[in-house]
């Protein structure tokens, strides 16, 4: 018997049939749409149908509203672990990002005080979608193996900035509506075809910044996968997830970059619609193992050197 439960907030991007072979529980993300609630995730239903509507509404112009996870929704959802006398690991979207990791602090100090010798170890994940999904995902291998609670949360905190993620976008408007970058850089950007390339930083509380640009969609594809090159190791035995918002063709093309490199397996799903929101539909992400991000990162060779313009870090 498995002697932790892991749990994670939707965000965390996993797909189904990984979230069940691993017995992850997931605690989803809810938001408006034109005023409507929306559950992230549902249990059961194809999450490629829902993603693909939520960026299809996005398209058409609609209005989204996100919001943190809050605490009480995490006690609710990890008291049955604690009843049961089990441990618990809670993976949340880097803090850096959103207040959800607060929140999840919060809930650990009620369970934990409620239910005195229990533990449950809120990991913050350092990013975003797959890149917090990638760590679940090793901290499920090695509950399976039968390490404790302890060894897998330390092998999270130690291992958490190794998980590398670059994104770039398909439209820069979304961008400007969340208030990232400003409406003359937006336009400007619009009219020259610029993509920008964004990645994780190494930060203590991860953010996802500028890293570069490019001119044309293939060459902001093309510098994702030079950053693979570049950043990642033993390539043959890696695991590489590529999250899109509704542009599947893209991912197909980036796959094939990537397979020129000689990655051994590669996980593609649509992109967490929560943290999507902010990013909108044409948004390509690739996540993969590679050199620890603390520390000095200087911008790949494949991206232009001139940064895109002042972001505006932001939370949901």
């Amino acid at each position: 018997m498995n002697g932790f439960d892991i749990y994670a907030d939707s965000g965390a991007n996993i797909p189904e049939d990984l979230r069940r072979a691993h017995g992850i529980k997931i605690i989803p993300y809810y938001m408006r749409v034109n005023g409507v609630e929306r559950c992230c995730v549902e249990e059961g239903k194809d999450f490629s149908e829902t993603a693909k509507r939520f960026y299809e509404d996005m398209r058409a112009g609609a209005e989204v509203q996100t919001s943190l996870i809050n605490a009480q929704t995490f006690y609710e959802a990890l008291l049955p672990t604690m009843k049961a006398g089990r441990d618990a690991l809670l993976f949340t979207i880097s803090s850096g990002i959103s207040a959800t990791n607060r929140q999840a602090q919060e809930a650990k100090k009620m369970l934990e005080a409620e239910f005195p010798g229990r533990q449950v170890h809120v990991l913050d994940s350092a990013n975003a979608s797959m890149g917090e999904g990638m760590l679940v995902l090793r901290a499920a291998d090695l509950r399976d193996m039968g390490e404790s609670a302890e060894t897998a949360a330390e092998w999270v905190r130690e291992n958490a900035y190794k998980i590398n993620s670059y994104v770039t976008v398909g439209d820069l408007k979304y961008l400007k509506k969340t208030g990232r970058i400003s409406t003359t850089l937006a336009i400007a950007g619009t009219l020259l075809n610029i993509k920008p390339i964004i990645r994780a930083d190494g930060g203590a509380n991860a953010k996802l910044v500028f890293f570069g640009k490019e001119r044309g969609r293939k060459k902001a594809l093309a510098a994702l996968a030079e950053a693979y090159r570049e950043r990642a190791s033993d390539h043959e035995n890696q695991t590489v997830a590529i999250c899109h918002c509704d542009c599947e063709e893209d991912v197909e093309y980036l796959a094939e970059l990537i397979r020129g490199i000689g990655v051994g397996r590669i996980i593609t799903e649509y992109y967490d619609i929560c943290t999507g929101s902010h990013v909108g539909p044409g948004t390509v992400a690739l996540f993969f193992y590679g050199k620890d991000r603390r520390g000095v990162l200087t911008p790949s060779p494949a991206a232009e050197k001139k940064p895109l313009g002042k972001v505006v870090p932001k939370k949901f």
